[in-house]
């Protein structure tokens, strides 16, 4: 058994701090950019194959939230290794003019849920708004992205006074509940101002404010896409301090991990065992993470687009790979789908399968599926566990209850347009979909390992 020695220590700080600098899917993709960047990734348009050459590396972005990037070998590219990640969580979507008064004296935001999230998690905690800004620059739309960095908004609960019966269950209103506090009435109006206009209910916009922090006019920002998030930092827990507590581990903990195992395999330090298996036959890497995995996938940012076999086409294109060696290619190559999994709770183990139980630092996650929402099969788990063993990394079952339906993620969906052989995977955590949840320290250590031992 082979495996290159990872620091959890620094793992997870990474993680904590991609996850900290990535409030929306488009801050994630601008710090998976950079990450590429450094270790020499070129950006290029994915719609054409100009300047890609073997033994390149590049990659490319859509609508500013999803991106996909990739290696390809200076010998005889065999086939493709794929790892799919996505970089939205659910959350609030800031609507177009949100401000709304309430008697003059408060002003909340009109906001609308993105995914199915856990409502009263939300609640009473510190919030802020991140997002982009589409701005014009010689006559064409640029992106900005903001982020206004301080503790600005809460959804305040209502006393139990109002509402005794909130303990035995309260079905929240999105649109009546669920609307953050975003300012009120200032009772220290300045000196100078006019004894009329003291104490009244003056507000800076939303959009005055996102002007300001990215200094530039207000009229200058014709359109913006913001949304809520919560204001608290990834952490250790635990006795011995083996969980981790943080917002967006679904799915941030796996497109950090992929993305470092990605990196981590184009390092140079190979076993000698990877260095034999590479003198037999190069492979090209291939990185993606995709938006809107929360509302299914269908943009054109999404799983469900052409964005993933149109960067393949491109990699083809500029290999002059056409008809039947396009196909030997997809023949050779694997997909896997990175998405995190739900652990057994230790309050309801009962709602967990019988005998496929996955647990916190149990290790990479398998999921399956008897109607295919999770595409493993028993040739793609094969190749995952034949790559756990070699990088040392245990490997644990996922499935529903056969009462309970489950939900669905990249890997059917990704492979419905590029047919190759997949397998879903994750990483075991608690409160999936909650404003913070919480996994285990050794995990996204686990992933990153196999990442590194596929792409190898």
């Amino acid at each position: 058994m082979e495996s290159t020695s990872f620091n959890t220590e620094e793992i997870t700080e990474g993680l904590f701090r991609f996850i900290d600098n990535s409030p929306t899917a488009f801050h994630a993709v601008q710090n998976a950019a950079r990450m590429l960047e450094e270790a020499g990734y070129e950006k290029i348009v994915c719609e054409t194959a100009a300047g890609i050459r073997a033994g390149g590396r590049y990659y490319a972005t859509r609508n500013d939230s999803a991106l996909i990037a990739f290696r390809i070998p200076a010998g005889e590219m065999k086939g493709l290794r794929i790892a799919a990640s996505h970089s939205d969580s659910p959350c609030f979507k800031v609507k177009e003019t949100p401000e709304m008064d309430v008697e003059g004296h408060y002003v909340k935001l009109n906001t609308e849920g993105y995914g199915g999230m856990i409502m009263s998690t939300w609640l009473d905690r510190p919030l802020s708004v991140a997002g982009r800004a589409i701005l014009m620059e010689k006559g064409r739309p640029v992106t900005k992205l903001v982020n206004i960095d301080r503790d600005l908004c809460i959804i305040p609960n209502v006393a139990i006074h109002f509402n005794r019966e909130i303990n035995k269950g309260f079905a929240y209103n999105p649109q009546v509940d669920l609307l953050p506090l975003y300012g009120g009435v200032n009772p220290e109006a300045s000196s100078d101002s006019k004894e009329e206009d003291k104490g009244k209910l003056k507000k800076k916009s939303l959009k005055a404010l996102c002007a300001e922090t990215l200094g530039v006019s207000e009229e200058e920002i014709l359109a913006s896409d913001l949304y809520l998030y919560t204001r608290e930092k990834g952490r250790r827990m635990g006795v011995d301090g083996e969980f981790i507590v943080s917002p967006r581990l679904d799915d941030l903990q796996c497109a950090y991990g992929t993305l470092a195992g990605f990196l981590a395999a184009d390092d140079g330090k190979k076993t000698e065992k990877e260095a034999e298996k590479e003198a037999q036959g190069e492979y090209g890497a291939v990185y993606a993470l995709f938006d809107n995995e929360e509302i299914g996938s269908g943009t054109k940012q999404g799983a469900d687009s052409t964005f993933l076999s149109d960067v393949i086409q491109c990699i083809c294109d500029a290999l002059g790979l056409s008809g039947s060696a396009r196909r030997d290619l997809l023949a050779g190559s694997f997909l896997l789908s990175a998405d995190n999994a739900h652990g057994v709770h230790p309050n309801h183990p009962e709602k967990s399968d019988p005998t496929n139980r996955p647990y916190l630092n149990g290790g990479i996650v398998l999921k399956f599926q008897g109607s295919q929402k999770y595409t493993t099969d028993a040739y793609s788990a094969a190749v995952v566990r034949n790559i756990c063993r070699e990088q040392g990394v245990p490997c644990q079952n996922f499935a529903n209850r056969a009462d309970v339906a489950g939900g669905s993620t990249l890997g059917n969906i990704s492979s419905a347009h590029v047919s190759i052989p997949a397998a879903d995977i994750g990483l075991a955590q608690l409160a999936m979909h909650s404003a913070l949840e919480t996994a285990g320290v050794k995990d996204t250590e686990y992933l990153v390992r196999l990442c590194r031992g596929l792409f190898q």
